[in-house]
């Protein structure tokens, strides 16, 4: 079975040397942003651990969309908001917020105020559309310094790995809602353009 629909043909790497990639890719550039996407259980919070750990300097700040979906039919309200509040501020340089969900009480949690001082790194589905009114009018375009800001990573795995990872970590939590996510990943990946940024594209094991 495939792994989904993946709409971004980079070649892939494997972890050591998409990492190798995306320190090359903020070398010199001020205050970049590092946005982590693909589906659910593929690897991404592992690769964002990874990159933090192996950043020069000082490390970045980190953003989960696991923190910020507003529940299971959370994807899309969670990119737009994220966007809205925290990305778009921060490439301006003024502190940006995020909306934090409590899923254990299934309610908004607290709000974070994050500065724009430090690089950012962005995690979850969805990752690449918060970006995508930061440079510009979608994924993929907008001002030349803006995008050179920008760094995007596609992590991806074979469909059977990827669930398994996926509904072992949330201890059954997850398993009813395996199908509602996928098809809400299924359409967000459906609504992406053709990247004509650079992509920097994972395969986990």
């Amino acid at each position: 079975m495939s792994s989904g629909p993946d709409p971004f043909g980079a070649e892939r790497r494997s972890p050591g040397s998409a990492l190798h990639a995306v320190r090359a890719a903020v070398r010199g550039i001020r205050r970049p942003l590092v946005v982590i996407d693909g589906p659910s259980g593929a690897g991404k919070s592992t690769f964002a651990d990874l990159l933090i750990a192996d950043w020069p300097g000082r490390a970045p700040d980190l953003v989960r969309l696991d923190d910020v979906y507003p529940g299971w039919n959370g994807l899309e309200q969670a990119v737009s908001a994220l966007r809205r509040d925290l990305v778009l501020p921060w490439m301006h340089g003024v502190p940006g917020r995020r909306h934090a969900w409590d899923w254990a009480a299934d309610r908004p949690g607290d709000e974070t105020s994050l500065r724009p001082g430090n690089a950012l790194v962005i995690e979850g589905c969805g990752a690449l559309a918060t970006a995508a009114h930061a440079t510009g009018a979608r994924v993929g375009a907008g001002s030349a310094a803006g995008e050179r800001r920008v760094v995007r990573v596609w992590v991806d795995a074979p469909y059977p790995q990827r669930r398994d990872r996926a509904l072992a970590r949330d201890a059954g939590a997850y398993d009813p809602f395996w199908q509602v996510w996928e098809a809400q990943w299924r359409r967000y990946v459906r609504r992406l353009p053709a990247a004509s940024a650079p992509m920097i594209r994972v395969r986990l094991p």
